[in-house]
């Protein structure tokens, strides 16, 4: 973990609540795809904890919702603003596993860390099929990139309004060697139960330290409870044990 002062580059909308933020600072305590960073905002006394999208030696790519009164403020901030960010929070995918044809799976705010993943995929010379997930024709962000990268892409809508009809299982096939996904907790149960192959899956949750102290994100697992932000945010899916 490391704490940084990061100066905003570019903050623009994507659609109606999803925006892409890319800040320049000291990306070096980053080093896989599936962690993220927590940001502080003036008046705020919790950090929010956004996944990584995409970094390099010098640049951060943040993809976030506006849920709140925080994640508000953070779409009207202009380039040259500052922000103080924890990075290297979590640990990330292990892409060694991914086989010969990965599917990465990522529904809503679930896309970003899919990215990162992709991209390093494809740097390997691995191709990746990549799955996305969204309710509504209004809500898809960031397919045109997945595809630049020469990913295999299945966009899927709940409404039908674009792409398949249906969820992210909807549009599973199989053939794939290995299996990460990030997406609410109803869509990792799901994948859970359809997925043939082993995988991982990264947890969203609401967090208060963001880096282990306060115990109060949580995940059962076959060794007791883990700590979605420190032991996670991804988690192996044998490991992984459903509450009710």
């Amino acid at each position: 973990m490391k704490q940084s002062i990061f100066t905003i580059v570019e903050n623009e909308a994507l659609t109606k609540d999803v925006y892409r933020m890319v800040l320049a600072g000291d990306t070096s305590a980053i080093t896989a795809p599936g962690q993220f960073v927590n940001i502080q905002l003036s008046g705020k006394f919790l950090r929010r904890p956004i996944s990584v999208c995409d970094w390099d030696d010098t640049t951060l790519t943040i993809l976030y919702k506006v849920v709140g009164h925080g994640t508000q403020a953070m779409s009207r901030m202009k380039s040259g603003e500052k922000l103080d960010i924890l990075t290297g929070l979590g640990n990330g995918y292990d892409l060694s596993l991914a086989g010969d044809c990965p599917v990465l799976i990522g529904g809503g705010v679930g896309v970003p860390p899919m990215y990162g993943a992709a991209k390093r995929l494809v740097q390997a010379g691995i191709r990746p099929t990549v799955i996305l997930g969204f309710n509504t024709r209004d809500e898809v962000f960031y397919e045109a990139q997945f595809r630049k990268l020469g990913c295999r892409v299945r966009v899927t809508t709940v409404d039908g309004s674009y792409g398949i009809k249906g969820f992210v299982t909807d549009a599973l096939d199989s053939g794939y060697t290995y299996f990460y996904t990030c997406g609410p907790e109803p869509m990792l149960k799901a994948v859970y139960k359809a997925a043939t192959t082993s995988g991982q899956m990264s947890f969203e949750e609401r967090m208060g330290c963001g880096f282990g102290a306060c115990m109060g994100c949580s995940c059962k697992t076959i060794t007791g409870y883990k700590r979605i932000c420190k032991e996670g945010p991804v988690m192996k899916k044998e490991e992984i044990l459903w509450e009710r």
